[in-house]
């Protein structure tokens, strides 16, 4: 593991240009999970991620004649940002390889700092393999975003944060990516508090790293897809998981629907915006993927808030229809005058909400005379909309639902 000076030296080394973050009580996690539940929110960290504390400690190490050639890293967006941010700081220059599906926020947050941003590759497995070509050709110093004992040291000092705001916690939950981070805060943990639990946190769409763990040797994936792309790594760092063998008691995973309820229950909830992989220890609690005892203290890292605006609109969206909060209709109605206004007094009566509608008459799917109308609707639950649907069977509407949770 790595040695504890390592780790309280890279805080020193970072103090001053890293945020101490918020690691507080949730109480509204803790009523849902049955548990003491605490968030440390790095979601709030300057760059919006942990990540800045290892590429900070990383560069503040290299020499002078390494940080003169100029940085490069491979990042889907986190790292990026830290490596972008740090390279500003000690003015070098910094270029960045981003796999071509990097949400835009990440590319224009990268960009505004300074960093030449270049996208290539599927995954970021595909934009490492470029990077280190590239930084080869251009003779640049290149950062790895996870498999690097500075950049690792880096990650480790969330872990003695969290120690000095509380140290009498029984279970931490950390997501996985690449590995840097549960294997810096747990190198922390095992050194300083041996008996609490670490366990892990992988989206079940890119679950690598919880297979090798499993089988005690790297086991790759031949393919990435899940909407915490923060933590979508195709390809299992040996280095890492051997740290992760050591220091690492349980890895669990869970699926985009499980993570897409953490990102709104953490919105609505605890007030808190957070990205598909900063959300997946919550998703882990909520969903009931870790035991525990109601008595267990237990803090999980919300490692980054960096969610493309229109992901969260479609995760606010499918979570509103989940919830029986809003639903989507399609209405055939008689196309003559007073049709529509008598459909909209029903849900009038009925104290439903329309938020959207629109009207097709030349659909070739529609008989003469027939018309569509498509609404969306504001409402109140699984019976309110019980409710509707049986008020419009009873008043003989031919209807359709384009989504139902």
């Amino acid at each position: 593991m790595i040695p504890l000076e390592e780790i309280i030296k890279a805080k020193e080394r970072i103090k001053g240009i890293v945020n101490k973050t918020p690691f507080a009580y949730a109480p509204i996690l803790s009523t849902y999970c049955d548990a003491s539940i605490y968030l440390k929110k790095e979601n709030l960290q300057l760059t919006g991620a942990y990540k800045l504390r290892g590429a900070y400690n990383k560069i503040a190490s290299l020499t002078k004649e390494e940080r003169e050639k100029g940085v490069i890293a491979a990042s889907a967006g986190n790292h990026a940002q830290g490596i972008a941010f740090s390279a500003k700081k000690f003015k070098i220059p910094s270029t960045i390889i981003m796999p071509e599906a990097t949400p835009l926020l990440k590319v224009l947050s990268t960009k505004s700092l300074g960093a030449k941003v270049i996208l290539h590759g599927e995954n970021y497995d595909e934009a490492y393999v470029y990077a280190r070509l590239y930084a080869k050709e251009h003779r640049l110093t290149f950062i790895h975003p996870f498999s690097d004992d500075k950049v690792i040291a880096g990650q480790g000092s969330v872990a003695i944060e969290m120690l000095e705001q509380m140290d009498d916690l029984d279970i931490i939950v950390i997501p996985i990516g690449g590995g840097g981070l549960i294997g810096g805060m747990g190198s922390v943990f095992k050194q300083l508090k041996p008996d609490v639990k670490i366990i892990g946190v992988v989206a079940s769409g890119a679950d690598a790293m919880r297979q090798s763990f499993e089988a005690k040797k790297a086991i790759d994936s031949v393919s990435v897809r899940t909407i915490a792309d923060g933590i979508a790594v195709r390809d299992v760092c040996e280095k890492n998981l051997n740290l992760i063998l050591e220091v690492v008691d349980e890895i669990v995973s869970v699926d985009d629907e499980e993570i897409a309820n953490a990102i709104l229950f953490l919105l609505e909830k605890q007030k808190l915006v957070v990205e598909g992989g900063g959300a997946v220890g919550v998703a882990a609690l909520m969903h009931k993927k870790i035991k525990f005892k109601q008595t267990d203290k237990i803090a999980t890292v919300l490692s980054g808030g960096n969610i493309d605006v229109s992901m969260l609109s479609i995760i606010i969206e499918k979570g509103l229809i989940k919830a029986h909060r809003k639903m989507k209709l399609i209405i055939t109605l008689i196309d003559k005058p007073g049709s529509l206004m008598e459909l909209t007094e029903l849900f009038s009566e009925l104290g439903a909400n329309i938020i959207q509608i629109d009207y097709d008459r030349t659909s070739i799917s529609l008989s003469y005379g027939d018309a569509n109308v498509m609404l969306a609707l504001e409402t109140k639950g699984a019976l309110h909309q019980e409710e509707i649907r049986e008020k419009l069977k009873l008043e003989k509407y031919r209807f359709s639902e384009e989504m139902r949770g």
